[in-house]
């Protein structure tokens, strides 16, 4: 699909050329899984992937859901190291409740960290649940600032309020 939408850019529709065919001016984003895509049998091959898109024409990434930055800097580490150059938006979310534990590693294939899981088990209701993960989100979004970042990329899942929140803490 990056290879058709980098040929609608320069007017080339299904392999050929039209001659009146307009030219496109799409930027072309794509997935990356600092935790690698649950259907990858490993992690170099899952990178191999994303290069391909990213000589397909792809122009930026956006990452799958984490909430250890360690991961997410270990997989801009290892994209700059397979030459990976476009920009690399992280992607987090807040997790708000105590349901969210088992139900996003299940669905999103993504471990949540043991500090984390500690602090959500003793919260009595959900919006001490929401409390921490707001928290624990704006620990992230600081890091990633520190590390400059070029944006951030918010899941907020039905949530918005504790993104809003911890933007007002940063800005």
């Amino acid at each position: 699909m990056v290879k058709q939408i980098e040929k609608l850019n320069k007017g080339i529709y299904l392999e050929e050329e039209i001659s009146e065919g307009v030219k496109t001016d799409f930027c072309i984003g794509v997935a990356g899984y600092p935790e690698k895509h649950y259907e990858s049998p490993n992690p170099d091959l899952d990178l191999m992937f994303l290069k391909n898109k990213i000589d397909a024409g792809a122009d930026y990434v956006t990452t799958q859901m984490f909430f250890d930055n360690k991961k997410y800097h270990n997989f801009v580490n290892s994209c700059r190291e397979s030459k990976i150059e476009v920009p690399i938006i992280p992607g987090i979310k807040p997790i708000t409740s105590k349901k969210q534990l088992s139900g996003i590693p299940s669905i999103f294939h993504v471990d949540i960290p043991n500090d984390l899981a500690i602090e959500m088990m003793k919260c009595k209701n959900e919006k001490d649940t929401e409390l921490v993960g707001e928290e624990w989100l704006l620990m992230q979004v600081r890091d990633l600032i520190e590390a400059k970042v070029p944006v951030i990329h918010f899941y907020t899942l039905g949530k918005p309020h504790v993104v809003y929140n911890v933007m007002k803490k940063v800005m």
